[in-house]
């Protein structure tokens, strides 16, 4: 796929919002009908194929989205489910993950990471994150590890990948399996690799608001062992590898078809949608960077061009002299959306707190949820707004 150059993108941005201007700009936190409208033909010659051909369930269009979301990943194979939560768990039961096992996490992350560790039968337990990436801190993670400790899930955060190069390391010196967690990191590259290529299996969201998404529910797992892949195939539909042939206890989680046929319209346009992001990513960067003094702090870029950022999230520091919602609010009041993406960090929910954890015994996860706050990022977002919501912010101090 030929991709936009900056001069392409700052074109067809500016041209995009040439309507939005001053106080009468709306600047919602997602907009998908940018991404949908110019491929809205497509969809729905592809759902029609879809309903013609009566295929619903592990159909052909299924059967391609898999084939081409794993080339376009760099693996082997790739299996869909009905979610970003059932790909975790699948995953790590195909990997052999279970009942007596400790799995590792971040404690900054969303639930879901958690629930998948749990429905796979294993326990997972906490490390705390970078306070300038939010990532996984990968040096703490041999302070946690037992003889129970069988894989540990760096996630993806934000479109941001971990780092490969340690993680393999760590895998290595530990005998760790590493399972990621993708489901906001669509194409992400970082050290040579494309997010789901590192470890032994990956698992992706398909959820609407991602930068692959579906018109509902969905989720993959990549792969590059055969076994693996035969496994999760088994269990998403009632542990059968084939029908009416009952090897494991299984569920049923399929990626529907139409939802598959309408990722396959879009998967070509991915790469081309990501660095969009990315570049509006740099774009706030530049603009942002006088209020660093202000304690208004993007999270650290570590993969360049390789971030795919489903999020633009920055820090509310303490040194801010304006509170976080206070920020919210008045951005709100000049029709900007954000969001806060997580205000609960993992170990502090209620559902959660038998696992033993308690405030305090991870400060970075802890502060972070105090301080992130998500602005305006997706394909389309132009620099007309982004100069409109980082000139919005400067007007506050």
């Amino acid at each position: 796929m030929k991709l936009i150059t900056d001069n392409e993108y700052a074109s067809v941005q500016t041209s995009s919002a040439s309507r939005n201007q001053h106080s009468s700009v709306k600047i919602p936190f997602v907009d998908l009908k940018l991404q949908h409208q110019p491929i809205e033909a497509q969809i729905e010659e592809a759902i029609k194929a879809v309903v013609q051909q009566g295929d619903f369930v592990l159909g052909k269009a299924l059967a391609d989205f898999e084939e081409s979301f794993a080339t376009a990943s760099g693996v082997k194979y790739a299996i869909g489910v009905a979610s970003g939560t059932d790909a975790i768990a699948l995953g790590l039961q195909a990997c052999g993950i279970g009942t007596g096992d400790e799995v590792i996490v971040p404690a900054n992350t969303f639930i879901a990471t958690l629930i998948g560790v749990i429905k796979a039968g294993a326990t997972p337990i906490l490390v705390d994150c970078y306070p300038d990436t939010a990532l996984i801190n990968l040096r703490t993670l041999n302070q946690v590890i037992t003889n129970k400790t069988k894989a540990v899930v760096p996630v993806h955060l934000y479109g941001q990948m971990v780092a490969p190069h340690q993680l393999l390391k760590l895998a290595q010196t530990y005998n760790l399996l590493i399972f990621e967690d993708a489901a906001q990191a669509h194409l992400s590259k970082g050290e040579g690799y494309c997010a789901g290529s590192v470890g032994k299996a990956a698992a992706f969201s398909f959820y609407p608001s991602k930068n692959l998404g579906a018109f509902g529910n969905g989720g993959i797992v990549l792969t590059n062992d055969l076994q693996v892949a035969d496994k999760v195939r088994a269990l998403r539909n009632y542990g059968a590898p084939r029908k009416y042939f009952h090897t494991d206890i299984g569920t049923n989680s399929r990626l529907d078809t139409i939802q598959a046929a309408v990722l396959n319209v879009k998967l070509p346009h991915l790469a081309k949608w990501n660095q969009w992001r990315n570049l509006a990513a740099r774009h706030y960067d530049a603009l942002l960077t006088p209020l660093k003094s202000q304690g208004i702090i993007p999270i650290l870029n570590q993969n360049g061009t390789g971030h795919v950022y489903h999020l633009y999230v920055i820090r509310v520091s303490a040194e801010c002299p304006l509170g976080r919602q206070t920020i919210q609010e008045k951005l709100a009041a000049r029709g900007i959306q954000t969001g806060i993406h997580y205000p609960i960090p993992c170990h502090l929910q209620p559902a959660y707190q038998y696992l033993g954890y308690k405030t305090g015994d991870f400060p970075n996860s802890e502060a972070l949820c105090q301080e992130i706050l998500s602005l305006p990022m997706y394909p389309g977002l132009s620099n007309d707004q982004i100069n409109y919501i980082v000139n919005s912010l400067q007007s506050l101090f």
